[in-house]
């Protein structure tokens, strides 16, 4: 259950980073409150997973979640460049989350 509230806490962490950037630097309000909304609920399962999962891992996964997550947005929804220095670093961030994984 711990991964699957890693996961999830993971995937808020994308909603929250995206959506702080449509905020406007918190000038607008509703993507100021689904930042802060997705923020608190995906600290909290982190939270919650950690009392089972290693800190090192669970917050490696769960940034790793989060910056593929936010790489991903920004290049399909915000027209951020893709580039092969882009895409390499996202390559290693991933075999790191794959390697962080199995090594637990």
């Amino acid at each position: 259950m711990a991964w699957i509230l890693l996961l999830i806490a993971g995937l808020l962490e994308i909603v929250w980073a995206s959506t702080m950037k449509l905020s406007d630097g918190f000038t607008r309000p509703l993507p100021t409150a689904i930042t802060i909304v997705a923020a608190i609920a995906s600290f909290a399962l982190l939270a919650t997973a950690m009392r089972q999962l290693p800190l090192g891992t669970a917050y490696t996964l769960w940034t790793g979640i989060g910056a593929i997550g936010a790489f991903v947005v920004g290049i399909a929804f915000l027209g951020e460049a893709i580039t092969p220095a882009r895409l390499l670093a996202a390559a290693l961030i991933v075999c790191g989350i794959g390697l962080m994984k199995l090594s637990s």
